[in-house]
Formats: structure tokens, sequence, C-alpha cells
């Protein structure tokens, strides 16, 4: 992608109304604009890291054997009566009436809808277990909406429910979420915790939320110093084999995790100096609540023993908007973001030092050509501006490998290559640039 092209309306000073450093920064890059209290409008260069954060989760959902629909947004008020949650859910839930006098709402979260879409074609126990999945748009209607995109009255979220015919059944369900949670976050590069939650409007009584470390987090966390030295990116499962996955759950719920609402000074289960104490943000949560919503809502099965039983459920949120912030408050400087690559909307950028100097545009050209031509994504800056204004824009919107083409080094033949986390630089030639980014 040609900058000198790309919609990437950046901002050189911070908006006084933005709190937190995501929310800084997003609006500094160009990534969202805001609609109106806590509703935002996802610019190109956010909408490319949504959708990479959406992939990763479907992904994983997918590898553990859940299969995706597709909700709407607009629900029927008459499921949420029968379930009896319409009234007591409070002022979040934003209700609407429909030209014909029809109570509706916007969609909260999905267990209503759900659990109808099975009674009304799941019959047999043979079916199950199941789990259906969708990535939609959620809305609630927050008192105080703030902070960006962390915490939004519309945001987009993975939620997942699962059906099972009995306990055991459901509890292995829940834990190959657990799994699958934390190889998902792993994916972009994320250290998240889970840790045991209370369940709130949704119900049960089983319950994890996972927490991203982040110094600038809003919670407080205690948790074992063992849990800095788990790699859940390379962690392999078969979900098939619930020995093994049951196992991988029972592990990690052993090592001690708290928020601070939940920790008890004094009374943790780990030696004083391997407790460590950090700041937090929830990106995802997980539950069992049995028969809940099966037994109002009538869905049932028919039994092995014969009759019919009420399914177990459990539900598995995702916040996919809410883990571009969240990803940010992680993973930034005072110069901008730091993307970890797997979600970084370029992997490449290159910055043309001196347009008006043959030799750097060629230079340009053909590593962008190339690189390109190579499944590479690649932002090119060709636009006639200061190179100290190129550098910082890189740095800003926060690409992970930065090409810097100018006369000086074009004179011993060679490019510098910036990695933008670590801040290193190393002098390359353009052959050696494509040889590293696109063999």
């Amino acid at each position: 992608m040609r900058l000198s092209a790309y919609f990437l309306p950046t901002l050189r000073e911070n908006p006084k109304e933005a709190q937190i450093v995501s929310h800084r920064l997003m609006l500094r890059a160009g990534m969202i604009q805001q609609a109106s209290a806590g509703i935002y409008s996802w610019l190109p260069l956010g909408h490319k890291v949504l959708r990479k954060i959406e992939q990763i989760v479907r992904e994983e959902q997918d590898a553990a054997g859940a299969q995706e629909v597709l909700m709407p947004t607009i629900q029927s008020a008459d499921l949420w009566r029968e379930s009896g949650r319409y009234d007591d859910y409070g002022k979040e839930m934003l209700r609407i009436e429909d030209r014909h006098g029809r109570d509706m709402l916007y969609g909260p979260t999905n267990e209503e809808l759900i659990t109808d879409i099975f009674r009304t074609h799941v019959r047999s126990y043979k079916a199950l277990p199941l789990m259906l999945y969708h990535i939609q748009w959620k809305f609630r209607d927050e008192v105080r909406p703030r902070f960006g995109v962390m915490r939004g009255r519309e945001f987009l979220m993975k939620d997942n429910y699962s059906f099972d015919t009995t306990y055991e059944g459901a509890v292995d369900s829940y834990n190959k979420m657990f799994v699958a949670y934390l190889k998902t976050y792993a994916r972009m590069g994320l250290s998240a915790i889970p840790m045991k939650a209370d369940t709130g409007p949704i119900g049960g009584d089983l319950s994890h939320e996972f927490i991203v470390l982040a110094d600038t987090g809003e919670s407080g966390v205690f948790y074992d110093q063992a849990w800095e030295n788990q790699d859940f990116a390379n962690m392999t499962v078969d979900y098939a084999d619930m020995d093994a996955v049951n196992g991988i759950v029972e592990r990690y719920t052993s090592l001690y995790a708290a928020t601070d609402e939940k920790h008890v000074p004094g009374e943790a289960p780990v030696p004083e100096e391997n407790l460590k104490e950090r700041r937090g943000i929830e990106v995802g949560q997980i539950f069992y609540f049995g028969t809940k919503y099966s037994e109002p809502l009538g869905a049932t099965v028919s039994a092995p023993e014969g009759g019919d039983v009420p399914v177990h459920m459990g539900s598995y949120g995702v916040g996919v908007s809410r883990l571009v912030g969240a990803i940010i408050e992680a993973s930034h400087d005072d110069k901008g973001i730091i993307w970890p690559e797997q979600v970084a909307p370029f992997t490449v950028g290159i910055a043309n030092l001196k347009t008006d100097d043959e030799g750097c545009t060629t230079v340009c050209e053909d590593l962008y050509a190339k690189l390109s031509a190579a499944g590479i994504e690649t932002l090119i800056d060709d636009r006639d501006e200061r190179p100290g204004a190129k550098m910082a824009n890189l740095d800003l919107i926060g690409v992970p490998w930065q090409i810097l083409v100018g006369p000086r080094g074009l004179k011993s033949g060679v490019v510098e290559v910036k990695n933008r986390k670590s801040g290193d630089v190393e002098e390359m030639t353009p052959e050696a640039v494509l040889n590293r980014f696109a063999s």
C-alpha cells in the first residue's frame, strides 16, 4: 500500500478527550473516529488490525471443534421474557420498539437466541456435544463509556455456546475453551492469565476471566511468577484427547492467580518471593451455567436411557475489538504502538527518505514490488515529507520492520532495517533485505 494513497488521518498531538494510552494512540494513529459516546468508526488501519485479531480467534475456535454461525444484532424481547432476563438485565440493554409495536432489543449477548436455534433443530443426544459460535457486534449502554474501545457501548465480540447432555460433558467443553483461549492470546503476542471469576448476569457457578498483563491495566492482579515462563504459543493439543486437555487445565488452574478483589493478603499458596503483583486488562471470560437457559426455554434432547433432559450449556466470550486496545496497552512506548507481527496492519514499512533522488526511488520501488509480490504486507511512504516525519509516522503506527532508504546509505550499497520493538538498526543490502523477508 502506498501511503500517498492510503487513508491514514494521523494526529501529531494527543487528543484531550483520550484518558488512556490505547485511546490516545488509536486516535493519533488514525485507527478510529468517535461517532458518538462509546461508539466508533473503524478506519482502514484499525480495521486491518481488527480483522487480523478476529481471524486468529476464528482459527482457534475452529481448531477446538466449534462451528461458526452468524446471529443478528437485533433480537426479539419475547425470547428474553421466556428466559426471565428481559426485566432483570437492567438499563445496559438498549430496548427498541419496531414499527408494528413489537418489543425488540439490540443484543448485549446471545444465550437466548442460540438456545432458540438449538431447541428448534436438535432433538437427540446423538447430536451432542455441540459448540456454536459467532463474531458479531454487541451493544451495552454503559453509564459512562470511556477509554475508547476498551469500554465502549458498541463492541465486536466472539461468543461461543456449548451444549452437552451431562455436567461432565459440559466441563469437557469448558476445558476445551480454556485451552483454546490460552492459545488464542499467545498467538497475539499477549501474556494472558486465567483467573477464577464471578459469573455476573450470565449466571452459573464456574467461570474464568482471562487477564492480559499491562502496566496501564484497569485491575490489580496477583500471580505465581511461574506464569511468566509459560509458552502457550507453541503448545500443541489434540482436542479429541480429553485426558490431555483436562491435564492442561489442571496444570494451569493449579498455578495461583487472582484479581485484587479475590486476593487475600497472606493467604496465597505461593512463597512470598514468587508472588507477583501487576496490573491487568480483562479480554475474555468463559462460563458454565448448566440448565439456566435450557430449562425455561425448553431446550431438551432425548437421553440414552430414555426420556428428555435439558442440555447443559456454557458460554465463552472474547472481546475482539477490546483486544485491539489491550494489545496497545501492553505493547507501546513514548513513540507510539509496537504491534506484535501476528496482528500488525503491515509487516514492513519502507520510507523513501529523499523522494527526489532517483536512486532512492528506484530501490524503494523495487523493494516494494518484490516484497508485495512475495505476499509481505508492505507500506511504502512515498510522500514528499521530511525524513524525520516519515520515521516518526512508522513508529507511531507500529510497523514491526522499517526499511529506511536514503542517499547516504545507498552510496555504500546499503539500506537501514529497523526493528520497531527493540529499536535495533542493521545495515543491509537490498538483496539481503529481500532474502530476509521474501524468501
